[in-house]
């Protein structure tokens, strides 16, 4: 949504009302021209109108918040929304000629620069009201496509994005060419604009072929780290959620990293990752993923499918829940059908309701039991309950464990500290001939952990209670 071209520059720090800092939100290579001479990155923000139709009741200030955030995090201006009540949308218009009348007066009145529609509309529906109201008309699918835009930062965040972004304008070519000629006829009467528009779209085709391409590549990458980190199997930890619930303040949190966290919706888009060590577990990898949203564009899903099989990839998820969401049960569902979607609706999950400084209802205890979601509440920004959540985790994770004895010759001492690195070792004995017997509780990834070791043998594992008349203990 953000295209700006030739505006004034605001030359102070602290900007009125109505301006944008583009050096917050966009990435570093997100092009955007500002007047020329000036090197602030202030910028005057864009007036717009917010539209909402439901079928049975006008829509509430509540119902506004979603799309208002996403407006505002596209650096907007917000200056009114509206709601209309219809039951089947218009096919030309989305809404009802009334409404559009209705809409026409307020943006003429208002100065709005651009309606925004908390739908998904058709090509020939944002034609039809953009001729109605004399200003751009983009939907929910665009707004959020140009917030992906504006926070894409790595190169394969920056190549999905543009995917999705062209994928949607491929149907939407026919507005940009309007003021060109439009002649109609059989062979050698069509005008110079059907000649643009199938210029753009076989353009616009070998772009999407290329950028399919690049991303098969990183998929393929992806696909290699991961079989790399399998050889030394370390459990992947995904932090999944709403957007704007507090999953990159958790991160950051347990890993001591310096993820951006700010007060946005999708502030976070390129996944992060980094390792924790879990005492009496060992080390895991927490990885921070993008926020989910209600009506997330299948485009994005089909783009970002390399950086949600990460999400997939992982042996536990932490939902993080904002408690002082008014919505939080929609929120929660939302979630869990989009985990659903990207095929990790099975992955265990452990429910993390952030933000209990702010929320004095004891009505959501933390509670960890056998069931499917299991819950804790914390405050990722004053760590109020991070321990017991670190403990929970390695508790999860290890809850697969089993007994095993390990035998390790005496000359390999050097080998028996990496098993107390690795594992944890419940009791230690030495046979009559020095070696070291270990009774281990260890998981799948501990024994794969362990037989990577460039010294280990598997011969060495022994069954628990084997050749125990031979032991002696050392004391």
């Amino acid at each position: 949504m953000f295209q700006v071209l030739g505006l004034a520059v605001l030359p102070t720090a602290s900007p009125p009302e109505g301006w944008f800092n583009l050096s917050v939100n966009r990435s570093k290579n997100h092009s955007v021209h500002v007047a020329s001479g000036c090197d602030s990155d202030w910028i005057k923000a864009e007036r717009v109108l917010l539209v909402r139709q439901q079928a049975f009741r006008s829509a509430t200030s509540e119902d506004f918040s979603e799309i208002e955030g996403l407006a505002i995090a596209a650096g907007s201006q917000v200056v009114a929304h509206i709601s209309a009540v219809r039951k089947i949308p218009h096919p030309a218009t989305f809404l009802g000629s009334g409404k559009v009348l209705e809409i026409t007066e307020l943006v003429d009145k208002l100065v709005v620069d651009v309606v925004i529609l908390d739908h998904s509309a058709t090509p020939v529906q944002e034609r039809n009201l953009e001729q109605a109201f004399h200003c751009r008309v983009i939907d929910r699918t665009r707004l959020i496509l140009d917030i992906f835009a504006l926070r894409a930062r790595t190169s394969e965040g920056k190549l999905q994005v543009e995917l999705a972004q062209l994928n949607h304008l491929a149907t939407r070519l026919v507005r940009g060419w309007t003021h060109l000629e439009r002649q109609r006829g059989g062979l050698g009467l069509r005008g110079p604009g059907e000649t643009q528009l199938e210029t753009d779209r076989r353009l616009i085709g070998r772009r999407i072929r290329t950028l399919g391409r690049k991303l098969d590549k990183v998929r393929l990458q992806r696909a290699l780290r991961r079989n790399q980190r399998d050889r030394v199997p370390i459990p992947t930890v995904a932090i999944v959620g709403y957007t704007n619930a507090g999953k990159t303040t958790l991160f950051n949190a347990l890993c001591g990293a310096g993820g951006l966290v700010v007060d946005q919706l999708f502030a976070t888009l390129d996944p992060m990752m980094r390792r924790l060590d879990i005492s009496g577990y060992g080390p895991v990898i927490v990885s921070d993923t993008v926020g989910f949203i209600s009506k997330l564009p299948h485009e994005l899903v089909d783009a970002f499918h390399s950086t949600l099989e990460e999400v997939g990839a992982s042996k536990l998820l932490l939902h993080v829940i904002d408690l002082l969401d008014p919505e939080i049960t929609e929120r929660v569902e939302q979630v869990e059908r989009v985990l659903d979607d990207i095929g990790a609706g099975e992955i265990p999950r452990l429910r993390v309701y952030n933000k209990a400084d702010l929320i004095e209802d004891s009505s959501s205890k933390s509670f960890v039991n056998g069931s499917h979601n299991r819950g804790l509440r914390i405050s990722a920004s004053t760590g109020k309950g991070l321990e017991e959540l670190v403990g929970t985790v390695g508790a999860l994770l290890g809850s697969d464990r089993e007994r095993r004895m390990l035998k390790i010759p005496s000359d390999r001492p050097r080998l028996r500290a990496t098993v107390y690195r690795i594992a944890e070792v419940v009791d230690e004995k030495v046979d009559v001939e020095g070696n070291w017997w270990l009774e281990l509780l260890v998981d799948a990834v501990a024994v794969g952990r362990l037989e990577s070791q460039e010294q280990f043998q598997t011969g060495w594992w022994q069954s628990v209670g084997e050749d125990s008349t031979r032991l002696n203990v050392m004391m």
